[in-house]
């Protein structure tokens, strides 16, 4: 198919979107620096269903990754038949990501949880809503009589509603009084929000995706943005092959097909992120390539980090990360030169040692070269799910309500005032608990009730066989709350069967701030229900009352729930209050902050340097990049007077696990473009699960011919914890680096525990991962372990 002139548009429909499954991106619609990106609309339909047959199309977004695409979800004789891309969308112009395309079928399998369970005898057996609200009220009440808020945990989602969020955080913080409330998106994002609240001392990304429409220059920091956000990915693509395209730069150890694309490919060695930018910032301020303007008027720091990246020559750089230095200058010349630069970092640098350090010394490369605010000039700490962001701002990740400091008491009083409570009643004597450490309570007894809602631990957590043993614990009281049986579930007291996406009303909002409507189509399964609804029914079981004896929260509904929200919002960053139903009904994406002074949203945050850093009113006062430490409020103040981004500069400090003699190679986990998760929904869609049914291993040429294993053999990839086995597939990867994809636990796709409890666990990638985290963002480490390597069995297949 031949691409339209520019600024038409294309109809992607069902008989052409069988190729997506080998070509995931699609076909090109080329155009040029400045111009609008042009329409492309995907559509996948059930077989027999076509758009004739449909009886309606209900407004939603995506909901497999982070990307926010407006889409439409088709419904037939009441059933979701398919999806396609709105056309009128200002992130996806149309497109559909593959997993969205075909992900919609997951709602609709005969394995859905459709009635309460509860452990009977050491047996989950279904009951009704009334035996599971009651066993978890019980419990509820007998733990805060005997030992107080702190015994009570909420571990979350990042694909809830802001809705359920919000409410689930005024039920923990306000209602419980419990510190314990996190999300799994400590997993993916936690990094983005911690790395922005250094530099920035607020949550709040500050790019757009309409940056790549004028950049010259684009540069991928650890993030495989082909495979995780593929229509953003499309974006850049139809840059690539139009007019004057833009330069991409590429950190990432994989050959990737960003990497494929570069310009510049940088490869360094697993940990040692913040030695590579160290490098590129010294060439850059060598080079005299900085606005010293900009440093000046807008930022605080920048001598500190002049004077530590002075070590950091190219050759030593080359030493540290095993690249040739040249490839450092190379880079530094593309990202140096840029008139208009746009950077995107993921979890390559999150996931890795020094992840926030090294996600700073990002934003670092911005400041100095005054690139923020501007068309092309864009940051992005991207979010891994689709509601990320909208855990930050409501508070349900290990922050507060509003992107308010929970060291700064007339914000605490705001709160207080706002769910009318007692200032008391919201615990505020320590940052909120992050999920690691929520966990690591629970091994140690203190948290004795632990609610999951919409996330499987069980195989997404760092060392499962340390995981599974506390949530098997006969004093930790499980909740798990889901719309199918999995690892999790297996392992809870009470399963709660809950409505999934296109089931219920809510809002979500993607990574570059815009926020989208998704509308009910369909009723969920038998007695499944909406987490808002779940979450209310506990509360109003519970009898939470606020001081004037009203039910706390007061809201009912999805859509009065976002009313409260807006007012909790009003007058803060990620400020919602010009919003409402009726006009995300009839716009498609808006950006926060939307209010009085900015009616219809905002594209960029921080145009004309100014920064939400004043130490009255920003989210955080910062910590130490390496203990971890908080910055003092008099501490911050000394540092900031006048309310000006923070140059934040870091030493390389080497990871913990290291390769060695008995562990020869680093090992990495990630994503595949045709899964997301645990596969509890992709894993269910036959196109997706064909695509990638299993787990596989990737070694470099020189690794494989060194050890004489071809493609296809089967392999043990053991760490000092554990061993799973996969098998190889041989590929261009630096040598002494593994990947293997996380996605793959021991359930199978019809929701059946693998038969040999032997064997269960052997597919897992976090069988292998250690338990240790980042000390600023406290964000697991899944891309710097130690792992070795044994063949197994030939491949047969070929004949070897």
């Amino acid at each position: 198919m031949k691409p339209p002139p520019l600024g038409t548009r294309q109809d992607v429909t069902s008989d052409e979107v069988t190729s997506r499954i080998s070509d995931p991106w699609g076909p090109r619609t080329p155009y040029g620096p400045g111009e609008d990106w042009p329409t492309r609309v995907d559509e996948h339909l059930a077989d027999g269903v076509s758009t004739e047959t449909v009886d309606r199309w209900v407004r939603t977004a995506s909901v497999l990754h982070s990307n926010g695409d407006g889409l439409d979800i088709a419904v037939a004789d009441d059933r979701i038949v398919g999806v396609r891309g709105r056309a009128d969308d200002r992130v996806n112009h149309g497109r559909v990501d593959i997993k969205d395309l075909y992900g919609w079928q997951a709602n609709s399998s005969r394995d859905r949880l459709t009635r309460p369970r509860i452990r009977e005898n050491g047996v989950l057996v279904e009951c009704s809503w009334d035996a599971a609200m009651e066993r978890i009220v019980s419990r509820s009440r007998e733990l805060l009589a005997e030992r107080g808020p702190s015994s009570i945990g909420f571990y979350t989602s990042g694909q809830l509603f802001l809705e359920e969020y919000y409410t689930l955080g005024v039920i923990a913080h306000g209602a419980i009084g419990t510190n314990h409330l996190d999300g799994n998106t400590r997993l993916c994002t936690a990094t983005a929000a911690e790395a922005l609240k250094e530099s920035f001392a607020s949550d709040g990304q500050p790019g757009s995706y309409a940056d790549i429409d004028h950049a010259d220059v684009i540069a991928l920091f650890g993030h495989n943005i082909a495979e995780t956000q593929t229509v953003t990915w499309m974006r850049i693509l139809d840059r690539l092959a139009g007019p004057n395209p833009p330069r991409i730069v590429c950190v990432d150890p994989r050959p990737t097909p960003v990497a494929r694309h570069a310009a510049v490919h940088l490869a360094p060695l697993p940990g040692t992120n913040v030695a590579l930018m160290n490098g590129l910032l010294r060439e850059i301020i060598t080079n005299g390539w900085i606005d010293e303007d900009y440093i000046d008027s807008h930022t605080v720091g920048f001598d500190e980090l002049r004077q530590r990246v002075e070590q950091y020559t190219p050759e030593v750089v080359a030493d540290i990360c095993g690249i040739p230095a040249d490839d450092l200058r190379h880079a530094a010349r593309v990202l140096g030169t840029a008139e208009r630069l746009m950077s995107t970092v993921l979890q390559g640098f999150y996931q890795s040692h020094q992840a926030t350090a090294a996600s700073v010394q990002v934003n670092n490369l911005h400041l100095i070269r005054g690139m923020l605010g501007r068309p092309g000039c864009g940051l992005l700490q991207m979010n891994g799910q689709p509601t990320a962001e909208n855990t930050r701002e409501c508070g349900a990740d290990g922050d507060l309500a509003g992107f308010r400091n929970w060291s700064n008491d007339d914000h605490i009083a705001e709160l207080a005032e706002l769910w009318n409570i007692d200032k008391n009643q919201i615990p505020h004597y320590g940052p909120p608990t992050h999920a690691m450490q929520i966990f690591r309570y629970a091994e140690q007894g203190t948290v004795r009730m632990l609610w999951i809602s919409a996330t499987n631990p069980a195989v997404s957590l760092p060392e499962l066989p340390r995981v599974r043993s506390i949530l098997a614990q006969e004093r930790l009281f499980v909740v798990a709350q889901d719309m199918f049986a999995n690892e999790t579930t297996e392992l809870a007291d009470v399963v709660l069967p809950a409505a999934g996406w296109g089931e219920k009303t809510g809002t979500f909002t993607n990574a570059d701030r815009t926020v989208h409507l998704s509308e009910k189509a369909i009723d969920p399964p038998g007695e499944a229900r909406a987490d808002l609804d779940i979450f209310l029914d506990y509360s109003r079981r519970m009898d939470f009352r606020d001081r004037d004896g009203n039910s706390l929260p007061q809201w009912g509904d999805a859509e009065s729930a976002f009313d409260a929200w807006r007012r909790c919002s009003a007058g803060r960053p990620c400020d919602y209050s010009g919003l409402s139903y009726e006009m995300l009904r009839e716009r498609s994406g808006v950006q926060w902050p939307c209010n009085e002074d900015a009616p219809e949203g905002t594209e960029r945050l921080y145009a004309n340097g100014k920064f939400w850093s004043a130490p009255d009113y920003c989210e955080a006062y910062g910590k130490d990049l390496v203990t971890g430490t908080p910055l003092e409020p008099t501490e911050y103040r000394a540092l900031n007077p006048d309310a000006r981004a923070i140059i934040k500069a870091a030493q390389y400090i080497p990871p913990h696990e290291q390769p060695s003699d008995d562990y020869p190679f680093a090992l990495i986990t990630g994503r595949t473009v045709y899964h997301f998760h645990t596969r509890t929904k992709t894993g269910r869609a036959s196109e997706l699960n064909d695509a990638a049914p299993d787990v596989w291993v990737e070694l470099s040429v020189h690794d494989a011919a060194e050890r004489e294993i071809g493609d296809g053999d089967l392999v043990e990839i053991s760490s000092p914890r554990s061993a799973i086995t996969a098998t190889v597939r041989i590929t261009d990867i630096r040598p002494g680096v593994l990947f293997v994809p996380f996605h793959y636990g021991y359930w199978d796709i019809d929701g059946h525990a693998g038969a040999d409890a032997d064997t269960a666990h052997e597919r897992a990638a976090n069988e292998l991962t250690l338990t240790d985290w980042d000390p600023a963002s406290k964000q697991p480490i899944f891309k710097t372990g130690a792992a070795k390597l044994t063949r197994v069995s030939r491949d047969k297949e070929n004949g070897r």
